[in-house]
């Protein structure tokens, strides 16, 4: 079993391969991302991708399932505070087998729990023509060697850990953003609320047992022993529910859109995100509201009737406490 006194800068590891199949993609996207180039091939190739892809968080969720696998669940992992940097660089199409290329970049004790340490990763998760598909950057806490149990402390250190890494996120209070807006009637620092969502057990397990199945994701009883003291979701469930959301919040804009006489405005794919983090667990029977804010916007260079727009995203549970936040971009139509 690795604990974090076996993972040193330069431990290197390919994992994997994991097939994915048409059918594979159509399911997650139907259930988080059920935008028409995920879930529709005959949409997909009138869309700004030509075909049939996976969604973005599946992508992820792949990756996070590949490193479970490789290393997590034969480790002493006490889950992760959040990812630096993902970046999508080619899309998972149907067929694609898939392998993630593993390297520490570097390792440290927590100052404030020293039975803790912190494993910085970066992934290179490629297909079966070694094409490059997804790169990521993150940190995973694992307890040392020597560390005495943990049970249900863990409410708080995702939080503790995750402010000592990069990225500001200030809590906004914004008026919400206009109906059926294009690129250009974007409002830098206005707000949408996309609705919230109820966690409960059986879905957070569903989802564990296909993504990360990690104890504490699986298992109530032994969560309950685990650093985390109940059953909470995955954080890649925290951020696919997000999509969900911000899925159906667009459906509602196209609906008003359609029902006033309006052409909808179109969003594209997104090239990735940064600065992500799962501030602090969330735990069955928890209720996420999830806000989008656009924080800057600019012209596409290399795609005509496009703009580029940066959104930062949180989740607030029904204590409001901020439990999830990442800094995300999107490609935008603008008007004809």
């Amino acid at each position: 079993m690795h604990a974090f006194e076996d993972l040193p800068p330069g431990f290197a590891r390919t994992l994997g391969p994991l097939h994915v199949t048409k059918e594979d993609i159509l399911a997650f996207a139907r259930e988080y991302d059920p935008q028409p180039f995920h879930v529709d091939e005959v949409a997909a190739k009138d869309s700004f991708i030509g075909t049939l892809i996976a969604s973005g968080w599946h992508s992820c969720s792949l990756n996070m399932r590949l490193v479970a696998d490789g290393l997590i669940l034969d480790s002493t992992s006490m889950g992760s505070p959040g990812i630096e940097e993902v970046k999508w660089v080619r899309p998972v199409r149907p067929g694609d087998t898939l392998r993630s290329h593993m390297k520490v970049l570097e390792s440290r004790i927590s100052k404030s729990r020293p039975s803790l340490g912190l494993v910085r990763f970066h992934f290179d998760m490629v297909n079966q023509a070694d094409e490059t598909v997804l790169t990521q950057t993150n940190w995973v806490m694992f307890a040392t060697r020597d560390a005495e149990p943990f049970s249900g402390e863990g409410r708080n250190v995702l939080a503790a850990v995750a402010d000592s890494l990069p990225g500001d996120h200030p809590q906004r209070e914004l008026p919400p953003i206009s109906a059926n807006p294009f690129f250009e009637d974007l409002v830098i620092g206005e707000t949408e609320e996309l609705g919230s969502y109820t966690f409960l057990p059986d879905d957070i397990i569903r989802f564990a047992r296909q993504f990360d199945p990690q104890r504490f994701h699986v298992d109530a009883e032994a969560a309950r022993h685990s650093l985390f003291g109940a059953l909470c979701a995955s954080g890649w469930h925290t951020a696919s529910v997000w999509m969900k959301r911000m899925v159906g919040h667009r459906d509602r804009i196209r609906a008003y859109a359609l029902a006033h006489g309006q052409r909808p405005a179109r969003l594209g794919p997104s090239p990735g995100f940064s600065n992500l983090k799962w501030l602090k667990p969330v735990y069955a029977g928890d209720t996420i509201t999830y806000r989008s804010t656009v924080t800057a916007k600019r012209p596409s260079a290399s795609r005509p009737g496009w703009g580029l727009v940066f959104h930062h995203n949180t989740g607030t549970n029904q204590h409001g406490e901020e439990v999830f936040a990442f800094d995300g971009m999107v490609f935008w139509e603008r008007r004809g």
